[in-house]
């Protein structure tokens, strides 16, 4: 029960004109009331009171109480029974509108003390006279099966909604649908989250056959827009017996391509573009895709949000069928006043919709698009004008031309991203347009950015032959190669590879330097390793360093998908939701019901297995402390008397580092760990091991400058560290303990 306040302030006057006698000040009161817990006041206490009001023939008066149960049912359930009575005496007054106002605030009080006695005036209200009633009160049935579903089931609640899917109202059909639809959801999850293997249709599922197909196609036209989506969706998931029906669905979609909201579209277009999968004849499948264009291109004259979702939705159904706006290229063009974000999806759509029809009116735009003062716009559509090159080969040299000419306007950005794209249109066309390699060399000072560095130094590897001071521009690059990001180390390091394979006789004091640089001064390992495999390529089989360094590449394309197409029919299969918005299915990003019991009692079964794991992990330590050592082949076992199983693992777990791996509370768990191996009290030291040695003479002084081509080089240090060849180390004394760095071993 409530605690009444203190006899004042605001709650209290409240209360005071909640009880007076004059009618009009209750309801001035309970207006007041709802002012307050509409700005998060909390007048909760005020309950009792509120609940007195109930009963009275005045309809706003009754809208506002029912209002104010619906928001504090569930921190007042005792009190939430004394309206039991009222609710019930709503539920069969003359008037339709208290009669269905009572029945919806039943369903959405969620108490389960109420669910009860909710159950006969809900069946009342489904075989009541009044369409109005009929159609809330199918919507109560989907809130009552979420709180409780053997309710609905044994309450026969289900049988009485399928029979009113053939209700003359079509406003009562389309709810009932909803809430058929609803229902089905819920039990298909139930049924995966109990992982139940049987391939039956669960009791509350919504199968639709061919005569509430047909049920649905006679109320589709005289819904409101929301029964039209919510049908509409019930259609897409009717699987059509033959061509035939499938053709006839289609043709009685088709009109709602005129309708004024662009939800009804969407789920019109999902369901024509699911059933013309069946349809086999050419000429209907052109005439559906020809009626599609128009209401698509209508919903680009909407707000900005709205048109995001729809060209989202656009560019899903473009990969599907890219004829469908085949001659619409122009309504996709940016305006000035469009965000950002409308403008990057109509870039991709008009690289879709490019072909040699339109390409010159595209490469205009984007020409144009290229001075604006929008940075990411600007390199979002430079780079629209390779993917245009890469896509249509005859406009390949038009979109040269014009990479060039924004190339000369000497903006920073606009060169770097032009490079970038220049690359792509190598790697497509090669050997085509090396004319403008020279002009893209002379830029070199305006680079800053990794991407374009990188993409520069590409090309200068790859056409190192024709391109005379190559050495040269490379060697910038080595000089500064320690303070280059790593994708510039990387490409510096291949295209002076190249260089020398191409040009041995003039680069092999580059080829030398960057080797050295990127094997000792670099601390990438990724750099590092290239660097090796390449010096160890040119050591022992320049052969073999062209077939893999200079070997032939396949042009490059733009997929016609960015989806898989399995994915993409799951997704056209959801045009108009979320999942067709972000390109991914609705699993990826919606949980799964709401947590509960059986979620925390998983928490707590995966922390009790964390648990485990850890104490696991600790004795397969002392097993591998005990274990023999296998590089110490004098047979010189652990010594008896030390601890072994259970017990080891107790006096492990009394080292700090253990104690905080049981705990949990680890800041380094990996250098826990690593001191629990250098942990001594329950091993004997291991004994000295001398690695496989190999001379040093396969990277410097033996022969170097011979296996690179038959030339004098400088020998690279015999000190260089090369991985899985080390020079022979120093036999290690007695005194030294076998806790040392485990990088030691290698």
């Amino acid at each position: 029960m409530s605690v009444r306040g203190p006899r004042k302030g605001e709650n209290y006057e409240l209360s005071v004109d909640l009880n007076s006698e004059y009618r009009e000040k209750r309801k001035d009161a309970i207006k007041r009331t709802i002012a307050s817990m509409t700005v998060g006041k909390d007048v909760s206490g005020l309950f009792p009171d509120v609940l007195k009001n109930m009963q009275t023939e005045d309809l706003e008066q009754k809208k506002l109480v029912y209002l104010y149960l619906m928001n504090y049912a569930k921190t007042q359930p005792e009190l939430v029974i004394l309206a039991v009575n009222t609710f019930v005496k709503d539920a069969a007054d003359h008037n339709p509108l208290v009669r269905a106002l009572a029945i919806r605030t039943m369903g959405c009080l969620r108490a389960e003390k109420i669910i009860d006695y909710l159950s006969d005036p809900l069946k009342k209200c489904l075989k009541d006279e009044d369409a109005y009633v009929r159609k809330t009160a199918a919507l109560c049935v989907a809130k009552l099966y979420d709180l409780k579903p053997e309710l609905v089931i044994e309450g026969g609640f289900l049988t009485m909604l399928h029979k009113m899917i053939s209700d003359m109202n079509p406003m009562v059909v389309a709810n009932t649908v909803a809430a058929l639809t609803d229902i089905h959801i819920a039990a298909t999850s139930q049924a995966s989250a109990s992982s139940s293997t049987s391939s039956e249709p669960e009791p509350g599922a919504f199968i639709i056959t061919a005569e509430i197909m047909q049920k649905l196609l006679v109320a589709l036209n005289e819904c409101s827009e929301w029964g039209r989506v919510a049908v509409l969706n019930a259609l897409a998931r009717y699987v059509a017996q033959d061509e035939r029906e499938s053709e006839h669905i289609c043709e009685r979609v088709v009109p709602q391509f005129q309708h004024a909201n662009g939800s009804v579209v969407l789920a019109a277009i999902k369901v024509i573009m699911i059933h013309m999968r069946q349809v086999r004849r050419e000429e209907l499948i052109k005439q559906l895709v020809r009626k599609m264009a128009p209401p698509l291109v209508t919903l680009l004259s909407s707000p900005p949000e709205v048109q995001w979702v729809a060209l989202r939705n656009i560019n899903l159904l473009l990969q599907k069928r890219p004829d469908i706006l085949s001659n619409e290229m122009r309504v996709f063009f940016c305006k000035y006043n469009d965000p950002l974000y409308v403008k990057v999806e109509k870039l991709d759509i008009m690289v879709r919709l490019a072909s040699e029809n339109n390409v010159d009116a595209l490469l205009s735009e984007l020409k144009e698009y290229s001075s604006e003062v929008d940075v990411d716009f600007v390199r979002k559509s430079i780079k629209a004008i390779g993917q245009t090159a890469v896509k249509i080969d005859m406009a390949a040299e038009r979109c040269v031309n014009v990479l060039l000419e924004l190339i000369g306007t000497r903006v920073t950005y606009v060169v770097q991203e032009a490079v970038v794209v220049m690359k792509d249109i190598f790697r497509k066309y090669p050997s085509t347009y090396e004319g403008v390699i020279p002009i893209l060399c002379s830029n070199l000072d305006e680079l800053d950015e990794p991407e374009a560095k990188a993409s520069l130094i590409w090309i200068i590897g790859e056409y190192a032959n024709t391109i005379d001071n190559a050495d040269e521009l490379l060697g910038i690059f080595v000089d500064t190669f320690t303070e280059e990001s790593y994708p510039v180390q990387l490409q510096t390091l291949t295209a002076v590879v190249k260089l020398f394979l191409k040009k041995p006789d003039s680069s092999q004091g580059v080829v030398q330097r960057v080797l050295n640089t990127a094997t000792k001064d670099c601390d990438s390992p990724d750099v590092r390793d290239r660097a090796y495999i390449y010096w160890r390529l040119l050591s022992m089989d320049p052969a073999a360093a062209k077939a893999v360094v200079l070997s032939h590449r396949p042009p490059i394309s733009i997929p016609r998908t960015t989806v898989s197409p399995a994915l993409l029919e799951e997704l056209l299969g959801e045009v108009g939701s979320l999942a067709s918005v972000y390109h991914k299915p609705a699993e990826t990003f919606i949980g799964r019901g709401r947590i509960g019991a059986d979620a925390v009692r998983k928490g707590a079964e995966m922390a009790d297995d964390d648990q485990f794991s850890t104490q696991k992990a600790l004795q397969t330590v002392v097993q591998g402390q005990q274990a023999e050592n296998l590089l110490d082949l004098d047979d010189d076992f652990a010594s008896e008397g030390q601890p072994s199983g259970l017990a080891a693992t107790q006096v492990l777990s009394q080292t700090p580092a253990a104690a905080n791996l049981l705990a949990g509370t680890s800041s380094n768990p990996l250098d826990d760990l690593v001191s629990i191996f250098g942990n001594s009290g329950l091993q004997q030291p291991m004994s000295a091991a001398t690695p496989m040695a190999y001379g040093g003479g396969q990277f410097g002084g033996v022969g170097v400058g011979r296996q690179f081509g038959a030339m004098p080089m400088s020998p690279a240090p015999p000190q260089t560290p090369v991985p899985g060849y080390a020079a022979s180390p120093p036999p290690k004394t007695s005194s030294q303990h076998q806790d040392d760095d485990l990088l030691g071993l290698f």
